[in-house]
Parts: C-alpha cells; sequence; structure tokens
C-alpha cells in the first residue's frame, strides 16, 4: 500500500510539473511582444552610459525588475484567487495599452523632446570631467528604467495570469515564478550582451594591431551589426506589440474573434495550406492592434486638449 501511495505522489508531481511546462510554454510565447519590448527599450535605455558603467547599470536595472515582479506577483496571484472575475478586463485593458505604446511609438517617432534629451545626453558623455553629472545621468537612466520594467512586468504578469487563470493555486504559482524569473534573467542577459557588442569588436580590432586577420573583420563586423542589431529590436518589438495586444483584444471581443477565424479559415481553404491560414491570422490580429493603438492614442491626445488647463 505504501509503495502504491508512493507512485501515485509521484505519477501526481510528474503531472503538476508537465501542466507547468506546457503552461509556461504557451505563456511564454504569449508575453513575446512584451519580451521583444522590453528587449529594445532596455538596450535604449543603458545605451547612453559611459562603456565602463554599461554592466552595472544593467545588474541594477535588473535587480528592479526583480523587485516589481516581487511585487505583482502576490496581486495577480490574489486577484485570481479573490476576484478572478477582473482576470480579463485587465487582459483587456493591457492588450489595449500594448497597442497604444506601439501606436505612439510610431505616431510620435522623432519628436524633437527626444532630440533634445538624447543631445543633451551625449554632450554631458563628451565631458566625462563632470562625474556628478554623468552619475546623476546614470540614476536617472536607472530610475526610468525600472519604472519602464515595471509596466512592461505588469503585462507579463497579466498576460500569464490569463493563460493559468483557471489552472490550480500551486500550478499559477509555479507558471507566473518561472515567467517572471525566466524573462527577468532572459531580458537583462541579452541586455548585458547586446550593450558590449560593439565594445567586444572594438577590442578585437584593437589586438589585431595593424593586421587586417579574422580578429580585425570580426570586430568591424560587431561594431556595424550593433546599431542595427538595435534598430531591428526596436521595430521587431513594435510589430509584436501591435501582433500580441491585437491578439488579446481579438480574443476578448467575440465579433473580432469570429471575423479572424473565418478569414483564416477561408484563406486555408483556398490556399489549401494551414500556414497562409496562421500567417492571416497573425496579419488580423496585426491589424486589429494598429487599428486600436492609433484610436487609443487620438483619444488620448483629444483628451489632453479639451481636458481644463490645457491652454
Amino acid at each position: 500500500m505504501a509503495g502504491a501511495s508512493l507512485l501515485a505522489l509521484i505519477d501526481d508531481i510528474v503531472t503538476v510539473l508537465d501542466d507547468v511546462a506546457a503552461m509556461t510554454k504557451v505563456a511564454a510565447g504569449k508575453t513575446s511582444g512584451v519580451l521583444g519590448d522590453d528587449l529594445a527599450l532596455n538596450a535604449e535605455q543603458v545605451a547612453g552610459v559611459r562603456a565602463a558603467r554599461e554592466l552595472p547599470v544593467v545588474w541594477a536595472v535588473a535587480k528592479g525588475s526583480f523587485r516589481n515582479k516581487l511585487i505583482l506577483l502576490p496581486m495577480a496571484l490574489l486577484l485570481s484567487s479573490f476576484l478572478p472575475w477582473t482576470v480579463m478586463p485587465l487582459l483587456m485593458v493591457g492588450g489595449l495599452f500594448l497597442c497604444f505604446e506601439g501606436a505612439e511609438k510610431i505616431l510620435h517617432h522623432g519628436d524633437e523632446a527626444d532630440d533634445q534629451v538624447a543631445h543633451e545626453a551625449a554632450a554631458m558623455l563628451a565631458s566625462p570631467d563632470n562625474e556628478q553629472a554623468l552619475l546623476e545621468l546614470e540614476k536617472e537612466k536607472i530610475q526610468g528604467a525600472i519604472r519602464t520594467d515595471f509596466v512592461l512586468s505588469a503585462e507579463i504578469m497579466i498576460i500569464t495570469l490569463g493563460t493559468v487563470a483557471t489552472a490550480p493555486f500551486m500550478t499559477r504559482l509555479s507558471v507566473m515564478s518561472l515567467i517572471a524569473v525566466l524573462m527577468t534573467v532572459g531580458v537583462y542577459g541579452i541586455v548585458a550582451a547586446i550593450v558590449k557588442l560593439d565594445d567586444i569588436g572594438l577590442y578585437l580590432q584593437r589586438q589585431s594591431g595593424k593586421q587586417r586577420d579574422l580578429r580585425y573583420f570580426i570586430g568591424t563586423a560587431l561594431l556595424k551589426f550593433a546599431p542595427l542589431l538595435m534598430r531591428f529590436l526596436a521595430v521587431a518589438g513594435t510589430i509584436a506589440m501591435f501582433t500580441v495586444g491585437g491578439g488579446i483584444l481579438g480574443h476578448g471581443i467575440p465579433p473580432v474573434h469570429h471575423l479572424t477565424e473565418s478569414a483564416a479559415e477561408w484563406v486555408t481553404q483556398f490556399a489549401h495550406n494551414p500556414v497562409f491560414g496562421m500567417i492571416t491570422g497573425v496579419l488580423a490580429d496585426a491589424l486589429t492592434g494598429v487599428v486600436a493603438g492609433v484610436f487609443a492614442v487620438l483619444l488620448l491626445n483629444l483628451f489632453q486638449r479639451i481636458k481644463p488647463g490645457s491652454h
């Protein structure tokens, strides 16, 4: 009897672990849009810091990210346990925010205020004697990155919660904890590698001396690749925000969900290939995200113009 009970317990544990692994995989896929944007935003935040201070700044922001998730995780679990009906509205708000942020990045790209901030930061870095000003700049960047991370971490927690909302408590806790750790370690590990690419390239160039050997060509390639990677992350992150955010909104609005499914099924039957149907579904989600994001930006701008004291 004891042996049978032990085998049953082991079987239950394996089943729970399988459920956790499967749900973690699904949640990781759904949070990919936030992950891409998180990478781009944090890499951009650290890009203006002195080379010698880049990794300490990344570490400081990573610690802030862990603190953010330690606050958000119990809040999300409490909501799912005592106010489960709030999960879907929060998920919809999170999806709309993703679309809004993507649209705002496109519509307000290259604003004069952003250019001015970048110019001032570049001028400050060009005068390394001003140590106090550099430390203040670094502190502001860390605080700004942690604030941004709080919003993105909330998105990750809400999206993950939407995936495991009906699962048992321990499964919810395990999946959300795993996602929190994996996303934080993954994001800031990759950010640390990205911000040091140009330094690695410069180091290889210097090691080659005057010889045009393999180290020189690899170093040159890395120096050219680093800014291209930053641009790619920014674009891919924005597209993913529309796709993930639009998908969340589409699934929460029955007519939109039905229209998307119908379009995907029609394309699959017409092309005799399910891949084209999947692409159609993704494009429909992205279109939903773009429309929702632009509408949210226009609505906010209208509100800011008509609210008292705006003139």
